[in-house]
């Protein structure tokens, strides 16, 4: 199979150049920036064993790209890029007979719960990847994964729900890149499990990581993921419990500190580094805040930052220049009776 990397970001160029190095066909479709770097001097992959250039091919969109039957499309752009994407492969043909979206498996390495709902509306054939991959992307052309002995912990499966010999042989080719790459039937408990986590998202990306270590901080994230597991439980979705995520993830994978690699933060830290004008804030805090206001419970402090991380995207501001204890002052006053 050929992997077609729609969003060669952090998560996508990890996946991307992982695959590649254990010798499958990899192309990656960038834009900007990123598109130039890649093409003039190769993707600079950075993980625990080193730093290397992998020379791929790049592609624009899908105009730039023949597609074939042995594609698999990896949808790795952010929520807010993903309708706009599957808009644009979704109808283009394919060598052989018929249209992507009509013939081709799409895999959602993404986070938020939105993308499949979307994806299924234009593929007929969509499996959801739960990433737990620690990836930064700040600097065209340069991807740095920090994850060892495995580069991350991919959990997939058919969508809604369901196993076939496709998600298998796309697990079996992860497997051999560097990853975990469970399949699992109910591959949507697994992604409701990562919404909750990613709620602290938000917070990371205005107030920076030393505030998630604050009292403030943990108070903020603690309330955030309280709310999020109420508003589930009302509107009845299941989520993979803590034990489960332990089970997978703890001593098969731990983050390790890369040589001339600064600390950052997670994927919406990058947005705010890079200066990208958007972010996915609506479609992690802003899940829940939906949720909330479709089920009757309250969820004052995913609205607020959800709000906040938008602010900071359209305002292009700083990461991480907001107080935790500013943030905590309008959560305080969002909550007010």
């Amino acid at each position: 199979m050929r992997y077609v990397i729609i969003g060669a970001g952090a998560i996508g160029a990890a996946v991307g150049g992982r695959l590649a190095e254990s010798g499958h066909e990899v192309v990656l479709v960038a834009r900007g920036a990123h598109l130039t770097a890649l093409r003039a001097t190769g993707l600079r992959l950075t993980t625990p064993e080193g730093t290397r250039t992998l020379r791929l091919p790049c592609a624009q969109g899908p105009e730039e790209v023949e597609l074939r039957t042995d594609d698999v499309l990896v949808l790795a752009v952010k929520t807010q890029d993903s309708i706009a994407a599957l808009d644009a492969w979704s109808g283009r043909p394919v060598a052989g007979g018929g249209t992507a979206g009509e013939v081709l498996p799409l895999v959602c390495a993404q986070n938020g719960v939105e993308n499949e709902r979307l994806a299924l509306r234009r593929f007929r054939t969509v499996y959801a990847m739960c990433v737990y991959l620690p990836a930064t992307f700040v600097e065209a052309g340069a991807v740095s994964a920090g994850g060892a002995p495995v580069s991350g912990v991919l959990h997939l499966g058919r969508y809604p729900r369901g196993v076939d010999d496709t998600v298998r042989a796309i697990a079996a080719d992860l497997e051999r890149s560097c990853f975990l790459a469970p399949v699992v039937p109910e591959v949507m408990r697994w992604k409701y499990a990562k919404l909750l986590s990613n709620l602290a998202n938000a917070l990371n990306a205005v107030s920076g990581t030393a505030a998630l270590g604050s009292a403030a901080g943990r108070d903020l994230v603690q309330r955030a993921v309280a709310e999020g597991r109420a508003v589930l439980t009302a509107a009845g979705l299941a989520w993979a419990s803590d034990t489960e995520q332990a089970e997978a993830r703890e001593g098969r994978i731990t983050q390790v500190a890369l040589d001339g690699q600064e600390a950052g933060g997670g994927s919406s830290w990058q947005s705010l580094a890079r200066g990208t004008g958007s972010i996915e804030a609506d479609h992690l805090n802003g899940e829940i805040a939906l949720l909330g206001r479709v089920h009757g419970v309250p969820a004052p402090v995913n609205d607020v930052l959800r709000r906040l991380a938008n602010a900071f995207a359209r305002e292009r501001r700083a990461a991480g220049s907001m107080p935790v204890e500013e943030v905590a002052r309008l959560v305080a006053a969002e909550a007010a009776p």
